[in-house]
């Protein structure tokens, strides 16, 4: 893993041990819920989720099917440790819990290696990245799809009310207008669709104390 800065998971002004709480906020049960519906993970399938942070996604798919094969990534060590006390408490067992690895989101097809997923995920990672980070986050995931694999992300996307715009300042707050302000303006469709993705949409919206989190889903042609 190379040192290049990175968002940390809770913002820039809260520790790691604080993500947890903040998500809440979220409504996340629901969110993470649709996430793994749509995921659908099936026996022998690879599913990446990169910018795991603290594992409640990768732990969640590696319960609803426990013979898929989950890689958690993130460039945080603080929070893949948090992550695998979580797969722990949750009784995750070899063969069924996570493997976790530690690298930026770019790097995520060296990684793991290239065309050998099935599916990769993420979630809360793309509005903390800057746009030319967005990009290659974006294209880094193509490449580490196998061809028809699916991308399903989570992330705030389009904040269409001025109930959502005013909640979503206190995003902004903790992880830069810069970063955030395309999210919010609904560019995330864009980038997917310009990193080679096709069948990219919209598929749920929920509103949240922190404004409007869209999911998306894609497939590599």
């Amino acid at each position: 893993m190379t040192e290049r800065s990175f968002t940390p998971a809770a913002g820039r002004f809260a520790p790691v041990r604080l993500y947890d709480p903040v998500v809440a906020l979220t409504r996340e049960r629901l969110w993470r819920s649709l996430v793994a519906m749509h995921v659908a993970p099936q026996p022998e399938d690879v599913v990446v989720d990169v910018g795991c942070g603290t594992g409640s996604l990768a732990v969640l798919l590696s319960r609803v099917e426990p013979r898929a094969t989950v890689i958690g990534v993130d460039p945080d060590p603080e929070a893949l440790a948090v992550a695998r006390r979580k797969a722990a408490a949750a009784g995750a067992v070899p063969g069924g819990a996570p493997e976790w690895r530690l690298s930026m989101g770019d790097d995520v097809a060296a990684i793991v290696g290239a065309g050998t997923a099935d599916t990769v995920v993420s979630s809360l990672v793309l509005h903390q990245c800057p746009m030319p980070m967005k990009r290659a986050v974006l294209a880094a995931m193509h490449e580490t799809l196998r061809p028809g694999g699916k991308l399903v992300i989570a992330d705030y996307g389009k904040q269409r009310t001025a109930a959502m715009r005013l909640a979503f300042r206190f995003v902004q707050l903790a992880d830069g207008r810069a970063d955030t302000q395309p999210n919010a303006d609904g560019v995330l469709p864009r980038l997917i669709a310009e990193a080679g993705f096709e069948n990219v949409r919209e598929s749920e919206t929920v509103a949240t104390l922190t404004g409007s989190l869209s999911l998306y889903v894609a497939s590599r042609p």
